[in-house]
Parts: structure tokens; sequence; C-alpha cells
């Protein structure tokens, strides 16, 4: 009984953050959606598309279920799933997520939360695992890098949330006293020096 409940709660939260990190690209350009946003690279469709990977590997490769999309063997990572090359759109991408989705709900929903799994990736003795572990790893990934997603987004225009029906009307000049009083909060805390 608790079983079913863990994995239903763990699914639905997969499926929520799932949903909440494609809302990220809503209405944004094609450079928008593309473009490194930090220092390293990070990008939004390149966060899609690595999430989408990660994905694939742990609910495929990890109970030897294969993904049906195309994956470079893991040994090979070079960091290639972390950004969209000029010759991958926008709906192939998120098509691949969402086919993985598929995929993933899949083996989650054939398999027992004790399935036994296999990461060879993970140092031993960590790599023989189960779909409950596998589960809770996906998840801390997908809630992580949407999370990435919302600091990204909130960075190009301001747009904040989980989903776009929460989403409220930006009041700019409220913002900006809310930074302010935070700013002042930082420095009476911690004076610059002259």
């Amino acid at each position: 009984m608790i079983d079913e409940f863990a994995k239903d709660n763990l699914h639905e939260r997969l499926r929520r953050d799932r949903k909440a990190l494609l809302w990220k690209l809503d209405g944004l350009s094609e450079y928008d959606a593309r473009r490194p946003l930090t220092a390293t690279g990070t990008n939004l469709l390149g966060l899609v598309k690595h999430v989408a990977t990660v994905e694939a590997r742990y609910f495929g490769e990890v109970f030897d279920r294969p993904s049906p999309e195309p994956l470079p063997r893991w040994q090979d990572s070079n960091g290639s799933d972390l950004w969209a090359t000029e010759d991958e759109t926008r709906d192939q991408i998120i098509g691949f997520y969402r086919r993985t989705w598929e995929h993933s709900d899949a083996t989650i929903n054939e398999l027992p939360l004790d399935a036994p799994g296999h990461v060879p990736w993970w140092p031993e003795p960590y790599s023989n695992t189960n779909l409950f572990a596998v589960m809770v790893h996906v998840l801390g990934e997908s809630i992580r890098h949407a999370g990435h997603a919302d600091i990204l987004r909130e960075g190009l225009d301001g747009r904040t949330g989980v989903r776009a029906e929460n989403e409220k009307q930006i009041d700019e000049e409220a913002r900006a006293a809310y930074c302010a009083k935070i700013e002042q909060a930082a420095r009476s805390a911690a004076p610059i020096k002259a």
C-alpha cells in the first residue's frame, strides 16, 4: 500500500515538474530559448534536452528497457545534451522530451518500486539500485534543472512561477520596492567598505 502511494506521489511530482520546465520556453524567441545565459553556457532549450536525456537513460538503460530514441553511449558524453545545435529545432527537442515521458512513464507504471536496476555510471556500491532510488534521483535532477529554468526565465523577461494559470501580471514598481528592501537589508548587514 505504501509503495503505491510513494510511487504515485513521486510520479505525479515528476509529471508536474516536466510541464513546468517546458512552460519556461513558452513565448520565447528562438534566440532567447537557445542562447547561453550563464558563464557556463546554461540555456533553456538545453536544459530541456538535458533532462530528456537524463530521463531516457535512467528509465531506459538502467532497467534494460532502452529508449527508442537514439542516444550516444553514456561513456561518450561530451556535454552536447546541454545545448541545441542550429540543426535541432525546438519542436524536435520538445518532441524528444515528450516521447521520453511516454517511455519513462511505461517503465514506472510497469515496474514495482523495488525492481532492480543497474546504473553503470554510478560508483560501487551504489550502481545496483532500484526503481524507487532512480525515481528519487530523476525527480531531484528535474527539480534542480526546473529551478535553473525559473531563474533563467526570470532574468530574460521577469516571468516566474510553475504554471501559466498561476502567473500574475508583473508589477514592476512592487518588484523594485521589494528588491530595494532586500538590498537595504544586505547593505545594513554587511556595510560596503569604501
